[in-house]
């Protein structure tokens, strides 16, 4: 599943609710946060809008330090593009901050119905649709769920989707409420957008009115109508979502593809439609594809990570959970066809074919490319539940040198730091980056805060590709390792875990550390010697 969408929700309902080079490193890695000042003034939106940009030493905040690496080490020095695949929901190639970041598949003429490069998919020009006309879909637990009684994983696939549809429910009585609510001070007063004051004005002896007056008296006070009108369709959006489609075993949303999903040969289906049927469904992938590469210092948007990269559209992932067979084959494709980064912003807790993927992996690091994916936006220690997919499962050795597993931080440095949605594990991912209020491209010339271990991952991703672009000797492994030990190391006390409780940062990832474009260019430039 994108993994974006479940963090919103929940936050919206929780929101209404509750209103009811021989540079030297960077100084030294930062031991302790009391070491380091706090910032105490609100970020100016300009940047926030790139706050992944900034440094911590100079601007307080804990972003990845591209600005100051660009500045200071990458002035005069030349590049070479690298291609970076993004197998997402879809990228809006049209969009006007990612021109001139497309790839363009060389071999293929557009539009001519033919399969010029022999790849086996016909007019791949900006990449490949593996979803077809497809969007909304099950998750995996509700397809197992689906097939009955025997199929493995049943018991424990039935047991969390009675206890999703629960909570699904129990949610959709409150925002059908709050709707409610809405619809009778809109009926009480003749106008759709009213206001605070509007609201404070009313005068009804109505018990029921006056608890919606009140309702919205403490609603409006800490937002506007429209942003409340936004929040809550998107409550809306993501309810009967769950219960059209993702939670309901009768749906099928793959009938459209026309694919065997368990049969991997199986590769004839899909299209070279990479936005996909309707623009909006890729807000997803355009988002994650511009934290990558949007044009730098163009006054558009935020400013993507690396300059000089291709992005190649990979959609594979619909609304709902992804499927292996598409996963496996997008990356392949990608692999296959130049990329040498790919970024997967997805994941999901059942895997039928997760062996389909590991040999997809395997075969990415056979070819020197590396994969970025996020660690998912659950709260949960990943040293405990296994996420699909991964380098590694149950504990076992990992399985590739070429994976990187990423975690959320936020823009505020401190016990607050990491992002209360984001997965942990101190075996299973393996450093964290800013995944928190991300600026970027969507669809249709836009552009949006969005958040999630998906913002987090392609902005490792972008940093992976500005080092392959300005050290293209160096090796996927070695870039691994130069992005794992080149963060800064923290020691500070954080909130993790659905109970937000507190964890050495050290504690809560493999090297303890947030990913530092600057400090990863000086070490690949002294492993490039």
């Amino acid at each position: 599943m994108r993994t974006l969408k479940p963090i919103l929700s929940a936050a919206i309902v929780a929101l209404v609710l509750s209103s009811c080079g021989s540079s030297k490193m960077i100084s030294t890695p930062i031991e302790n946060i009391d070491n380091q000042p706090l910032k105490t003034t609100p970020i100016a939106e300009n940047d926030l809008k790139r706050w992944s940009d900034l440094d911590l030493v100079k601007d307080t905040i804990p972003g990845m330090s591209v600005d100051k690496a660009y500045a200071e080490l990458l002035k005069g020095k030349k590049s070479t593009t690298v291609i970076v695949g993004i197998v997402d929901s879809g990228v809006d190639i049209r969009h006007e901050d990612l021109q001139g970041q497309i790839w363009v598949n060389p071999k293929e003429i557009a539009n001519n119905g033919k399969d010029d490069d022999n790849n086996g998919y016909i007019d791949d020009i900006n990449g490949w649709n593996f979803l077809g006309d497809s969007n909304d879909e099950q998750l995996e637990k509700t397809r197992i769920v689906a097939k009955g009684p025997g199929t493995p994983d049943y018991e424990k696939a039935k047991a969390e989707l009675d206890a999703d549809i629960a909570d699904v429910m129990q949610t959709k009585q409150q925002i059908d409420m709050i709707v409610g609510a809405d619809k009778a001070i809109k009926n009480y007063l003749k106008k759709d957008n009213f206001t605070l004051e509007d609201v404070k004005a009313m005068q009804t002896e109505d018990p029921t009115l006056s608890q919606y007056k009140a309702m919205f008296t403490q609603i409006l006070a800490r937002q506007s109508k429209e942003d409340f009108d936004k929040r809550i369709q998107s409550g809306v959006d993501y309810v009967y979502d769950q219960l059209n489609y993702n939670l309901n075993v009768n749906f099928d949303g793959r009938k459209v593809v026309g694919d065997n999903i368990d049969d991997l040969t199986d590769t004839k289906y899909g299209n070279n439609n990479v936005i996909g049927p309707d623009p909006e469904d890729a807000k997803h992938g355009t988002h994650v594809a511009g934290i990558v590469a949007q044009v730098r210092g163009n006054g558009k948007g935020g400013d993507g990570v690396a300059k000089d990269v291709k992005i190649m559209a990979v959609r594979a992932v619909p609304n709902g959970d992804e499927y292996d067979k598409d996963i496996a084959l997008g990356i392949r494709y990608a692999v296959d066809n130049g990329a040498k980064v790919i970024n997967g912003s997805f994941g999901k807790y059942f895997s039928p074919h997760k062996e389909w993927v590991q040999d997809a992996l395997k075969y990415a690091a056979s070819k020197d490319v590396l994969v970025i994916f996020a660690a998912g936006n659950d709260s949960k220690d990943l040293d405990v539940v296994n996420k699909y997919p991964s380098d590694s499962y149950d504990g076992a050795p990992e399985i590739s040198n070429n994976v990187i597993i990423v975690g959320a931080i936020g823009p505020e440095y401190g016990s607050n730091m990491v992002a209360p949605f984001s997965n942990y594990g101190k075996k299973n991912v393996d450093v964290f980056a800013p995944g928190m209020k991300i600026y970027a491209t969507t669809p249709n010339q836009t552009y949006e805060y969005l958040q999630g271990t998906s913002m987090a991952s392609p902005n490792v991703a972008g940093v992976a590709a500005l080092i392959r672009s300005y050290y293209p000797k160096l090796t996927a492994a070695q870039v691994k390792q130069i992005i794992l030990n080149s963060g800064l190391a923290l020691k500070n006390d954080v909130k993790v875990g659905d109970d937000q409780h507190k964890a050495n940062f050290a504690e809560v990832s493999k090297t303890g550390r947030i990913v530092n474009a600057y400090n990863a260019l000086i070490m690949a430039e002294q492993m490039s010697k």
